[in-house]
Parts: structure tokens; sequence; C-alpha cells
């Protein structure tokens, strides 16, 4: 751990589930529970619950869950830690110093040391863009238009065209070769290190903390390739990364305009459009999806006005779509990019651009419509076909009616032709179907509730919400009785934390799971609420057949694995005393 358990346990308490969730997700009363649209998948049914009692979230739709620490690290695309130190700040807690077993400590001064030499290697390029041997990439920026406000705001600086001056710059700063090589800066052969960049112009490529954590470069001349991009390491991951984000994050518009290149990201902020970002030299991912989607709720997409471009924004509207964001296509007719653009029209001509940008649904239609020549029958119905197709995507009824008309209206078509299409085309392939319910299940007796797996998660759920209620339980069952996985490494936490007299809660538990992924697992555990509702007589009748269920369940499980035949022979007789016996509560 990097803090102790007790601090952890503090943080965690001091910050509400439901408030800390709700200042992200809207959030609805239902009962016991709150429920909100899910922000980790796409979805138009509430399936997203968070539990005040529990101080956890589960969502039924795609499953992940935990508490509040592994909400903020999904959220935030945060580490355990950085969580932690969240969370801390918002509930005004003051952290001591981290504690590091020796392997953590060696990952952290690595990751201190890679920061610190991406931040040397930024001031080395500065520096040299404004001595002769720079000349040739100041001259570029200037060429470009690029103010001296946007080079120092930017960082911009230039590699020189000896191919181991930030090598040698490094050496005598201190930094060894293993570190170097590490950060992606220095490559090494049989002749010693070389620098990774050389005669080219340089852009530092930023955290959304302002931290160096890699570069871009171009280079100055007809070599290849063109543009070239810090290699991924421990700091530098392109997919989760989005160029000028550090400046764009304070901008107070409520969108995000998603460009290309460097040179395009530079010119809007100096034309005044301080929220653009562009993906890093990499096709648009669902983690750039994810990191916008904190900021804003719609992105308006800026990309190059040539086929690349148009194929760049077909890629990346579904994957925005699939996160529920709200997506625009603005044209940038007759200029390639938005560099381009602003050089020959005025930002407020940009700025007319944008609120002219068009809904992304129907700018996929009409780039399929430019496939098609509407005085050929043939073809004119061929568009019918594939528009109907497309609008068979909106589940919801009123969302497709709705598209359907606007279709019609966009492109000429006959509206109750185009909708019976869709009615057609839907129906065929069971699309337009309503999709069930996602919400949790409603309480019910255990009569109708089979399987060990459920049993097990009600004795959990029910044990860490009343330890000392169902205490007896770990007199009877061991966390061996329970399903291999999770399951077994969720009671193995909560038996020793109720034996020790620590705090079972789900989130206390939870706080042992720090990978986000099997945080989810976990919180699938506390999953449990058919007991609920039921009187107190009848909540300790269903505990006490649970008990059974697990106990006889791991008999047979022994029973299938034993080979000695006195053991077998004990096995045996338990089982048939647990299969007709009654356990009390």
């Amino acid at each position: 751990m990097y803090y102790p358990d007790e601090v952890i346990e503090e943080v965690r308490t001091r910050s509400p589930i439901v408030d800390v969730v709700g200042s992200y997700v809207h959030l609805t009363k239902k009962g016991g529970n709150y429920f909100g649209l899910c922000p980790f998948h796409n979805e138009k049914t509430p399936s997203f619950s968070v539990s005040a009692s529990k101080q956890m979230f589960h969502c039924f739709g795609c499953g992940k869950g935990g508490n509040v620490v592994t909400f903020i690290m999904e959220y935030e695309n945060a580490t355990f830690p950085e969580a932690i130190e969240l969370l801390a700040d918002r509930a005004g807690i003051t952290l001591p110093k981290r504690e590091f077993d020796p392997s953590e400590k060696r990952e952290a001064d690595l990751r201190t040391r890679l920061l610190e030499i991406q931040k040397e290697a930024a001031l080395f390029y500065c520096r040299v863009l404004r001595t002769n041997e720079g000349k040739t990439g100041l001259d570029y920026f200037r060429r470009r238009g690029i103010s001296e406000e946007m080079i120092r705001s930017f960082g911009l600086g230039f590699s020189p065209m000896r191919p181991d001056a930030l090598y040698k710059h490094l050496k005598q700063k201190g930094y060894g070769d293993e570190e170097l090589e590490k950060s992606g800066l220095i490559r090494f052969n049989k002749n010693g290190g070389y620098d990774y960049f050389f005669n080219r112009v340089i852009f530092p490529i930023m955290d959304v903390q302002s931290r160096v954590i890699g570069f871009g470069g171009r280079v100055m001349g007809n070599a290849e390739p063109k543009y070239l991009n810090s290699p991924e390491t421990r700091l530098f991951d392109k997919s989760r990364n989005l160029y000028g984000l550090h400046a764009a994050k304070r901008s107070r518009e409520k969108y995000m305009i998603v460009s290309e290149g460097y040179i395009d990201i530079i010119a809007l902020h100096q034309a005044g459009f301080t929220n653009s970002v562009a993906s890093l030299g990499t096709a648009f991912t669902p983690q750039h999806a994810m990191i916008l989607k904190r900021y804003v709720q719609e992105v308006v997409l800026c990309y190059d006005f040539d086929g690349a471009g148009k194929k760049a924004a077909m890629r990346a509207i579904p994957i925005l779509r699939e996160v529920g964001m709200r997506i625009r296509v603005m044209s940038l007719s007759p200029y390639k990019d938005p560099d381009e653009f602003l050089k020959n029209l005025t930002p407020e001509d940009f700025k007319a651009r944008i609120d002219e940008a068009e809904n992304a649904f129907l700018w996929e239609v009409s780039m399929i419509r430019e496939q098609y020549d509407f005085s050929d029958p043939d073809d004119k119905t061929a568009f019918i076909r594939s528009a109907a197709k497309m609008l068979t995507d909106f589940t919801d009824e009123i969302e497709r009616n709705s598209y359907t008309e606007a279709v019609a209206k966009r492109f000429g078509l006959d509206y109750g032709t185009l909708k019976t299409r869709v009615a057609e085309l839907g129906n065929r392939k069971g699309l337009l179907e309503e999709p069930a319910e996602t919400r949790p299940e409603k309480p019910y007796r255990t009569e109708k509730k089979e399987g060990r797996k459920e049993a097990e998660k009600l004795v959990l759920t029910k044990l860490a919400e009343s330890p000392e209620t169902y205490r007896s339980v770990t007199e009877i069952l061991e966390p061996a009785d329970f399903s291999d996985g999770t399951i077994r490494n969720v009671a193995t936490i909560l038996f020793q934390r109720i034996r020790s007299g620590d705090s079972a809660s789900p989130a206390a538990v939870l706080d042992r799971f720090t990978e986000s992924g099997d945080a989810s697992e976990a919180a699938g555990v506390f999953s449990s609420t058919f007991a609920d509702e039921l009187e107190e007589e009848d909540e300790r009748a269903a505990m006490a057949e649970a008990v059974r269920r697990i106990k006889l369940a791991s008999v047979e499980d022994r029973i299938s694995n034993i080979t000695d035949p006195g053991e077998l022979m004990k096995l045996l007789k338990e089982k048939q005393e647990l299969t007709g016996k009654q356990f009390t509560l």
C-alpha cells in the first residue's frame, strides 16, 4: 500500500460515495439506492446503482463496480494513490508522506527521475531554439505564423543536427544510461548513446497536470518520417493522452474541438479556441473518448478536409457515441485544415463554422450519399436501403423516428417509405425490440434463488452489512468453503477483518482490490439485494439456508477430489447430515 490502511479508511469514510459520484453522474433516489446512467458505457435506461449503506457502486449493465476510490480510478483514469490524493484534497485531509515497500519505492523513484529527464530535455530543446543551431526551427515556427506567446506557452523547441547533443547534456546532468534508455529519448548501439530526435522542431507533450511526458518532432527537410512521437514509456501512452489538453481543460466552453495535428492545435489556441485538442499521431481511441467525457458532453470534430480526415472522423464518431457524447462535424471547405483556414479567414468565420457544424449521424449519412447517383433509380433505392440500415441502430422508437424524419428531409426522401423500410429491416433482424431493463432484480424468496454463487453473494453481502448479527456464520463456514477466485478472495478478507475487529463494510473490503477490473468483480459479490425487503425472521431463514447450501457444495467439491477411503466416508457422512440439516443463526 502507498498509504497506511487507517489513512485510506479515513479518506474513504470522509468521501460519501453518493456525494462524490453525484458530482459526476446525475443520480435519482429509488428505494434504498441511487440510480443514474452509467458513465462507463452508453445506455439509455439507468442501470448504474450507488448504495449509501454499502458505500459502493455497481452497474448492472456493464458490470463495473467498486467503492469511491475505485470510481475515481475508473472515471479519472487515475492510479490508486492518485485517487486517494484527489479524494483527500476534496475532503480537506492532509495526507502523510507515502509509505513504500522496496519495489514500490524503486518504481516511484524511477517515475520521478523519468519526469525530471523529460523536463530537462524540454528545457534543453527550448534553449537550443534560441541559438544559431535552432535558427532553422525558429524560422519554421515564424513562417507558420506561430506567435512568441504560443512558442513560450507550448514550450516549443528544436533538436540540433548533432545526433548525441541531448545525450551528452543529460549525462552531464548526472543521469545514467539505463534510465535514459527508459525515458524513450535516447537509443543505444555499439557506438554508444544517440538522440531519438534530431534536426526536428519539438513539441512537448504534457499530461493534464502540465508535466512533460513525451515529445513530438517534425523533421526539417525531406527525411522520413515527417512526424515522430516519443515511443511508449512508463510515462507516455499516446492512446491515453491528448495534445493540448493541459490548457484545454481550463476552457469554459461546453464542448471540445478535436483536430489532428500539433500546428492545428497551436493555431486554434492562438485564435482563441483554447478548447482544442488532438490525438497524438494515432487513431482516436475509447480512452480518448473517456478522457474528454470528464470535461464536456459534446465534441466538435474538426479533421482535415480530405479523404484521410473524413475516414478519421468516421472512425471517431462511433467511439464517441459509445460513451454517450453528443457529436458534431464541422466543414473547413475549401481549406485543408484549421491552420490553413485561419490563415485565410478570421476567428469569427471559424466560430460560424462551429455553429453550423452538422449532427454526426446526418454527416455520416451524407458521406454515404456521395456514393450514389439519385438520377439512377437503382442507386437511389440502394441509398435508401443503406440509410434505413443505419437508422436501425437507434433502438429508442422516438429517437429513431426523429432521425428518420431528419434523414428524409435532409436528402429529399419520402418519410413514409423510409420509415417502412427501417421497420422492415429492424423487425427482420430483431433490432427494434426494446432491450430488457438491466435494473437489479426485485427481492424474492430463497426457494426461487438457485445456485451456489447466489447463496455466496447473499451470505457475504449480509455478513459485511451486519457482522455482529451474523458472526455465527464464521463459526460454520471458512473462506475455503467459497468458490474459487474473487468470491473466495472476498471471503478471506472479510472473515479476517471480522475476526480482528476491523471494519467489515463492503467499501472497506473493496479497498484491498486496487485494480479496477478486480474491484468490479469484487463489487459484484456484494450485489445481492433479494433479502433486503424480507422480515427479520425470513431474512435469517434465508441466510441459514444459504449457509447450508454453501457448506454442502463445499463438501461435494472435496468428495469429488478425495482419494483416501477413510476420509471419503467421513465426507459422505457429513454430506448426508447437511442434506437434511437446518441451521439456526
